[in-house]
Order: structure tokens, then C-alpha cells, then sequence
């Protein structure tokens, strides 16, 4: 316990509200280090985090700077990962490894989950969580995020899987690690872009207070895992699921073409599906996840809420 206290650093915001077991939300850091350009990147993370604030809860975006695990980053710590050119991406096989090196790193979705339990942070915001990729049942490429939520305490909003993934195998896959999928306010998986996907969620909640409730009776069960609640974009930003799907595919073809694979495909599809979109893909994607922030600071405060029993 003090060796892998050394190696985690909390800022004093998050330190004092977590004490206090007040509301605290985290945020992943490779939207800011591989999922945008500069200098939207820095733009959004600064404003998932007042948007956090506006909602009663305290922001913990988490990242690992020179070996250290930081949760609470400093507005120069976020300008460094949005500026630097050789951020690592970590996600469980990684974190022991930047970590010792005292390498700087952006933490993934399941590397997020991760650090924030290991602080002690019961609930995420992020984008889209990582899946099962086109064509896996080949290639077996399958995102390390899902698994992670098969075993790790955190519950994780976000605006379904990515877009470019094979969404009926990534819903297959949580059933097998049993991870419940909540739709807030839908009956059906949001489609990252595009607010349906004509696949059906497990169960439909309304309110933040009810997913709050969930996320209390887990923790008393002692049944173990995470809880993925997805929330449709906003209406208004919703893009084309056509639309979206062409561009997928153009993507891919490309990426097969150059050899792009692994840790590199997510980002090139992302980089080239913005291009294809004219930017739309960016813009959406800058909104859903300001709006995933929102929610997830809702159920942060009414979590904090909730009577011990």
C-alpha cells in the first residue's frame, strides 16, 4: 500500500472532496493527448471540467506525468498532454510500465477505470467506450475497456461505442462480462454519432437518481464490475447514421490499405473520419461528451446522496 501510494498523486480539489465524500467525477486524457487536434483538444478538456463544476461535482481528469499517477490535473499538465507529440496511450498493460520508465501517458478508457478506483472515485465520464473491432473475429482485436468493465468497480458514462466498431458483438461481449448497459433516457445503444443503433439496451433509467440507486445496490451486493450507462448525443447534434457508416467504411478500407492496425487504428479512423465528415464527426463528437460530462456529474451528486445502508 505506501509503494503504490507513492506512485499515485491526488490534487488537494480532489483529495479535499473525496474526504469529504463529496462528488467527484473523472475524466480520461487520450481525448486530449490522441482523440482531437490541438487546440480543441485543451478547449474541451477545460470545459468538461467547468462543466463538472457547474453540475456540483469536482472534475479529476487523470493522466500519468513523468511515472506519476495524477488524478486532478493541473491546467499546465493538461496543456503539456495536448501540446506533446509522445504521449503514450495507457491502458492496463501499460500502467506498470510509464509508471516505472516515469514516462508521461494518457490514460485509456479501462486505464482510467483503473486509476480512479484505485482513488477511490466511483464514476467516469468519458466519449465512446472501446470495443469489439470489425472483423475481430479474425484479426481478435477487442478493446482491453471491455474487459475492464467485466472486473473493475467504476461506473462509466458515455455515448455508447465508438462508431467505427462492430456494436452487436461489443454488446454481446459486456453480456458475457456482465456488465449491466443502462440507456438513459433510451431504449436503445447510442450509436456514438447518432443517437440510435437499433440494438436494445438492458434496462432504461430516467433520471440520475435512479442510476445512482443501481450503482449503491452493486456496491452493497459486493458484486463486482462496472456499469455502463449510455446517453444518446444531444438531438440537435446527432449526425446522419448513414452518413456516418460511408465514412466508416471509407476509413477502414484506407486504413487496411496502409497496414494501420492495433493501438493506431482508432486514432487514424477518427483523424479520417473527420476529414470525410468535414469536421461534423469533431464537432459531434466535442458535444456528446460535454453532454456525457453533465450526466455523469448528476449521478455523482445524487450517488453522494444516497442514504448507507
Amino acid at each position: 500500500m505506501k509503494n503504490r501510494d507513492s506512485s499515485i498523486e491526488i490534487s488537494p480539489e480532489v483529495k479535499k472532496a473525496l474526504k469529504n465524500s463529496a462528488p467527484v467525477v473523472a475524466l480520461e486524457s487520450t481525448i486530449i493527448s490522441h482523440g482531437m487536434p490541438y487546440p480543441q483538444n485543451i478547449e474541451t478538456a477545460l470545459s468538461l471540467e467547468r462543466t463538472i463544476r457547474e453540475k456540483g461535482a469536482t472534475p479529476a481528469t487523470i493522466a500519468v506525468i513523468e511515472g506519476k499517477i495524477k488524478i486532478g490535473l493541473s491546467e499546465k499538465e493538461i496543456d503539456l498532454l495536448a501540446r506533446a507529440k509522445d504521449v503514450r496511450k495507457a491502458s492496463r498493460r501499460d500502467l506498470p510500465v510509464v509508471v516505472a520508465s516515469k514516462l508521461n501517458a494518457a490514460t485509456t478508457v479501462a486505464g482510467t477505470m483503473i486509476c480512479a478506483s484505485l482513488a477511490g472515485i466511483p464514476i467516469f465520464a468519458t466519449g465512446g467506450i472501446g470495443g469489439v473491432h470489425r472483423g475481430a473475429e479474425t484479426s481478435f482485436d477487442i478493446s482491453a475497456d471491455l474487459q475492464e468493465l467485466g472486473r473493475t468497480g467504476v461506473t462509466v458514462v458515455c455515448a455508447g461505442a465508438k462508431a467505427i466498431l462492430d456494436l452487436p458483438l461489443t454488446l454481446e461481449y459486456l453480456e458475457t462480462m456482465g456488465v449491466p448497459v443502462i440507456g438513459y433516457r433510451t431504449d436503445e445503444f447510442p450509436a456514438f454519432y447518432s443517437r440510435s443503433s437499433g440494438l436494445a439496451v438492458d434496462y432504461r433509467l430516467d433520471e440520475a437518481g435512479a442510476i445512482a440507486r443501481v450503482m449503491a445496490s452493486k456496491k452493497e451486493l459486493e458484486i463486482g464490475g462496472g456499469i455502463l450507462v449510455t446517453n444518446p448525443i444531444p438531438e440537435e447534434f446527432s449526425m446522419e447514421r448513414a452518413k456516418i457508416d460511408r465514412a466508416v467504411e471509407a476509413a477502414l478500407i484506407e486504413a487496411r490499405r496502409n497496414g494501420i492496425a492495433g493501438k493506431e487504428l482508432t486514432p487514424f479512423l477518427l483523424d479520417k473520419i473527420k476529414e470525410l465528415t468535414g469536421g461534423e464527426s469533431l464537432s459531434a463528437n466535442i458535444e456528446l461528451v460535454r453532454s456525457n460530462a453533465a450526466l455523469a456529474a448528476e449521478i455523482a451528486v445524487a450517488y453522494s446522496q444516497v442514504p448507507a445502508r
